[in-house]
């Protein structure tokens, strides 16, 4: 049995009164609203026209709800029902619980008031005054809780709906989704499209708790397939966001237009699968670059260092580290020696076995296809 239950038990008011105050009703129901609008700001303009006619029949309703209690012919539920819908119909208004709980206030001393000074010319007995008064304000605070749990339950709704709406918008943003389907997707999350995005990937463990280190619109996912998350980041400083993430385990993708997010993402997954120590693609587009077919880089590789495969083993291995110092410091003898660890004259000795296997080594497509060929090794 509810508090104000039990107050109306304790008044149960005679049918004279109960007769008298219904015909107040519309009066007191008036002065309510009137009141509401003038000491509760966020209701000065939602309470007029049509809106006010609404309010004004609950507020009507409510209060007979209450003399039905107050005369013992009622227990108050449907008025509770009500004042529960009225809690989620705020949320979806934009107003917080802290202006229709002042409404509430404001409207419970009016109700006194006006109902009080009906009911003392219309017999009430004295000892029963207090009574009413406690009735009162325990119905009004029934109904107060009862607009409190619509007000957290809209809320905790609406709350699930976004974050569902944004995890949409973040797989949309990896799968590739057209620029039409991302705006749409934006826009059911009420999320404003930044410049660019940066994907981040990393353990499913690790995406909430690194999500909460960045910026507030940072769309997040942490339940790809394969047990990892992603954090898709709006214009990012790379290195603060560098410095905000996990050593070891997070790997970023570069900073892509938002609507090409999936391009970013897929950098990062591919650098992922590439190796173990990279944290920033940045630093390793070269590895990225020649991983990126890796059939056509294999066919490039044993096309390029045919002329090797006719030699011992370790034989084409010096010659191939000698190619390569060769590419990377220009030609110049003492340096590639100083590199391989060797006399300047077996670096002359070496080459010259090049030039013999590689006759047009020193044209520009020969030169575009062993730098290529033995790139991926140099890193």
């Amino acid at each position: 049995m509810s508090h104000a239950v039990r107050r109306a038990t304790e008044l149960a008011l005679d049918e004279a009164t109960v007769t008298a105050l219904r015909a107040a009703l519309k009066t007191t129901a008036d002065e309510v609203v009137q009141a509401i609008i003038d000491e509760v700001p966020p209701y000065a303009n939602a309470l007029s026209g049509r809106m006010g006619a609404t309010i004004r029949r609950a507020v009507r309703t409510a209060l007979g709800h209450y003399l039905n209690l107050a005369s013992g012919n009622a227990t108050g539920g449907d008025a509770g029902d009500a004042a529960y819908e009225l809690g989620r119909g705020e949320v979806r208004d934009g107003r917080s619980m802290d202006a229709l709980l002042s409404a509430y206030r404001v409207g419970a001393r009016v109700a006194w008031r006006c109902l009080a000074a009906g009911a003392v010319p219309a017999g009430l007995p004295a000892a029963d005054v207090a009574k009413f008064a406690e009735l009162t304000f325990a119905y009004i605070d029934e109904l107060s809780a009862a607009s409190a749990a619509g007000h957290a339950d809209e809320l905790a709704a609406r709350g699930r709906a976004h974050e569902r709406h944004l995890e949409q918008l973040a797989r949309d943003l990896i799968s590739g989704a057209s620029p039409d389907v991302l705006l749409a997707a934006a826009g059911r999350a009420g999320w404003l499209p930044p410049v660019s995005l940066t994907a981040v990937l990393l353990p499913a463990a690790q995406a909430r708790p690194a999500y909460r280190a960045l910026d507030p619109s940072t769309l997040v996912l942490d339940d790809l397939p394969d047990a990892s998350g992603v954090l898709l980041v709006p214009d990012a400083d790379r290195a603060h966001l560098l410095r905000r993430l996990p050593d070891g385990t997070a790997v970023v993708g570069p900073a892509r237009p938002w609507t090409r997010a999936f391009a970013s993402y897929a950098r990062a997954v591919r650098a992922r699968a590439l190796t173990s120590d990279i944290r920033d693609t940045e630093d390793h587009l070269p590895e990225l670059v020649l991983s990126a077919d890796v059939d056509a880089f294999a066919d490039l590789r044993a096309r390029a260092l045919a002329p090797l495969q006719t030699l011992p083993v370790s034989t084409a291995r010096r010659l191939e580290e000698t190619l390569r110092a060769w590419l990377l410091h220009h030609g110049r003898r003492n340096e590639m020696a100083a590199a391989l660890f060797v006399h300047p004259q077996t670096v002359r000795y070496r080459m010259s076995q090049l030039r013999e296997l590689f006759p047009d080594l020193g044209s520009p497509h020969r030169v575009l296809e062993l730098t290529l060929a033995v790139g991926l090794r140099a890193s």
